[in-house]
């Protein structure tokens, strides 16, 4: 699932912060964080590839922080849950008033 994102003006990222995804089949995406939000007290990031964030309608996606307290590493999925996304999209399209946003 996930989220069209384009700017709507010509701000554009000096240094986009970055995380390093593993997939489920061993290889490893970086992500570019856009935003991130705490919603019902779980943490969601809005990423993007940072080689297509200056991109039109680039494809943005959205992260749910899963780690448990002590963990030395952030353990993030994808959200999939319908609602829970719907939820979550809108507080990031509401933070993020200089993106155009397309589900």
């Amino acid at each position: 699932m996930g989220v069209y994102a384009r700017e709507k003006n010509d701000r554009k990222e000096e240094c986009m912060e970055t995380i390093i995804f593993d997939g489920e089949d061993g290889t490893e995406l970086e992500l570019g964080i856009l935003e991130q939000t705490r919603v019902n007290g779980s943490v969601y990031l809005l990423v993007v590839d940072p080689e297509d964030s200056d991109d039109e309608g680039a494809a943005a996606y959205i992260l749910k922080d899963i780690s448990e307290d002590g963990d030395e590493e952030g353990c993030y999925v994808f959200v999939e849950d319908d609602t829970e996304y719907d939820a979550v999209y809108k507080v990031f399209e509401a933070m993020l008033e200089d993106i155009e946003f397309e589900n």
